[in-house]
């Protein structure tokens, strides 16, 4: 069994409440047993101008897959809820990323290392064609360290060494801000499952 941290957003022209009702439907779908759930936030959509706000959300699932296997599970929800790939970064009905897959570093630290230090005008233009793990943006975007840190401040980036709650802590007061919880996942029970 493996836990696996997950980030869902959604931005589509709905209105907040209609996308936090989304996660909540998405949830149920996640292919394992969810541990724990953070509360919904709206965020700005990014990057900066790509759409309307967002509502993120994170979670920690236990299940037996591999993770090259429960990220393939995650594209066929967002195919199943109505997203399609067209542009990078564009307005997304739905977005789950597999941020972490307990200590696993893939394929090793590094690629991983190339992708985390990727100058931001790279990142816009270019996309690993692999599985990377930790995902290479997770200590970079406040839309999913709060939402982490709510559920998993310990958990430790196995390249970096840095946790949740380190990487979480380097946010601007303004970036932070930015983050406004919406309030709970609506029929979501937390099991207290945390890493």
């Amino acid at each position: 069994m493996t836990l696996h941290l997950v980030a869902l957003g959604s931005n589509s022209r709905l209105n907040v409440m209609a996308n936090a009702r989304q996660i909540a439907r998405v949830l149920r779908c996640l292919p394992g047993r969810i541990g724990v759930v953070s509360r919904l936030f709206r965020t700005p959509a990014w990057p900066p101008g790509s759409g309307p706000d967002f509502v993120n959300a994170a979670a920690l699932v236990v299940s037996p897959m591999p993770s090259a296997l429960f990220l393939a599970r995650l594209h066929g929800i967002e195919a199943r809820f109505g997203r399609v790939r067209r542009e990078r970064w564009g307005a997304r009905t739905l977005d789950l990323d597999l941020l972490g897959s307990g200590g696993l570093v893939r394929p090793d630290a590094r690629v991983v290392r190339h992708w985390i230090d990727l100058p931001a005008d790279r990142q816009i233009a270019e996309a690993p064609g692999q599985l990377i793990l930790p995902h290479p943006r997770l200590q970079d975007r406040a839309f999913v360290l709060v939402p982490l840190a709510e559920i998993a401040p310990r958990w430790r980036h196995p390249v970096t060494g840095r946790s949740v709650a380190a990487m979480a802590a380097t946010l601007s007061g303004a970036r932070r801000r930015e983050i406004r919880p919406v309030g709970p996942v609506d029929g979501v029970v937390n099991t207290n499952l945390r890493p």
